[in-house]
């Protein structure tokens, strides 16, 4: 590996590990009173978060160590284990029902979110087919498994219900078909009956309506679907420029629900201010930018689809859960990559980050690589829609 590819690693291992640990730092401050009051233990998000942290260490150093176009051979398996994963949740005694919905699954006390593992299955399994049939993605029939397979999962995700799940998985798909080339009428084939199916899904659960309402106007039911939305704005408008000071946010003290996962952003915005939310954006920003560079420099298309659709989930993530906590979309619960409570995200993604350091690794070892150009970002390849 190169000097400048060394550094580079070295600045994406830090500013991970950096997101992470201010995380539990957050996580505590934003958990510390409502797990003292519900668990006996101010301490109990911060336990369950240093254990993904571990089983996020020991997946990060296999994928790291593990070479990604060895995934093509194992492709079906990963995605069969995803949605095998994912029909878990509804099976009895496996399957846990929280607020309405069957999200995880719980085996041996191990619990564990299945929508996390099949966002990064399906990049996987995508930039396998898309690697291996790169021609024939240009055309309709072509680029189809990639619709189906996504198709198949987001709607499995939205029986748990899962919306905000399966708008992520919804919009990396996309992305992934973008990268392959796809053209202006088979993105209007596929973009036409998506638009038209949002308000079906709405009108299919009452509840989806009621948090578009409450999007729209939260003041209108200020103690119902509105409470969430309005006491994360108070949040972040109390923080004003530059917060209240660490472990000072009135907000975690029973007024905002989820606070310590899905809406862990608000308290940031409350306790370090506009500036101290806008460092934590900065640092998604640069982690994107560093992801993108390692996609535009890899040796082959395996290795730039694969690093793309990581660095897409990591994006769209992060702009869901922003958007949310801001009320800039209708609410929806999803977190935020490497900061938010949960050990399963937390782990999954940092497995994510060993395959991009994988392939950073890789990126043209030799003089071959480079004669071959086979690389999707490459001048003569167009990284547009057709």
């Amino acid at each position: 590996m190169s000097k400048n590819r060394y550094i580079k690693n070295i600045g994406l291992l830090l500013l991970v590990g950096g997101l992470i640990a201010f995380g539990i730092v957050m996580i505590y401050s934003a958990s510390c009173y409502s797990a003292d009051i519900n668990y006996g233990d101010s301490f109990y998000f911060v336990k369950k978060q240093i254990f993904g942290v571990v089983l996020g260490i020991v997946l990060f150093i296999f994928t790291s160590l593990f070479d990604y176009h060895k995934y093509n051979k194992f492709r079906w398996w990963i995605l069969g284990l995803a949605i095998v994963l994912l029909v878990l949740v509804f099976v009895p005694h496996l399957g846990v029902e929280t607020n309405g919905a069957k999200r995880w699954i719980t085996i041996g006390g191990f619990s564990l979110q299945s929508s996390e593992v099949a966002k990064f299955a399906y990049v996987i399994w995508a930039s396998c087919y898309m690697a291996k049939n790169y021609e024939k993605m240009k055309t309709f029939m072509g680029m189809l498994p990639v619709v189906c397979v996504g198709g198949g999962i987001c709607l499995l995700v939205l029986l748990e219900p899962n919306l905000s799940v399966t708008l992520c998985i919804g919009c990396v798909m996309l992305c992934m078909l973008i990268a392959g080339g796809i053209r202006w009428r088979d993105f209007a084939k596929l973009a036409i009956p998506a638009i038209l199916l949002v308000p079906i899904l709405i009108i299919m659960e009452p509840y989806r309506l009621q948090r578009l309402m409450a999007f729209i106007d939260p003041w209108a039911s200020p103690q119902d679907e509105g409470f969430q939305l309005i006491q994360s704005l108070y949040g972040l408008g109390a923080g004003g420029m530059f917060g209240l000071g660490l472990g000072n946010s009135r907000q975690k003290y029973l007024f905002l629900p989820f606070i310590e996962s899905d809406f862990i952003f608000s308290v940031i915005g409350e306790e370090l201010g506009f500036v101290g939310a806008s460092l934590v954006l900065i640092a998604y920003v640069v982690l994107v930018v560093l992801g993108i560079r390692i996609a535009m420099k890899a040796k082959d298309r395996l290795g730039s689809y694969m690093a793309y659709g990581i660095v897409g989930v990591l994006a769209i993530q992060t702009l869901i859960n922003v958007a949310v906590v801001t009320g800039s979309i209708p609410p929806t619960g999803i977190p935020l990559p490497f900061i938010s409570a949960g050990g399963t995200s937390l782990s999954v993604f940092m497995a994510a980050i060993g395959i991009l350091v994988n392939i950073s690794k890789c990126e043209e070892k030799t003089s071959v690589a480079k004669n071959e150009k086979s690389n999707i970002f490459h001048k003569k390849l167009k990284f547009s829609i057709k």
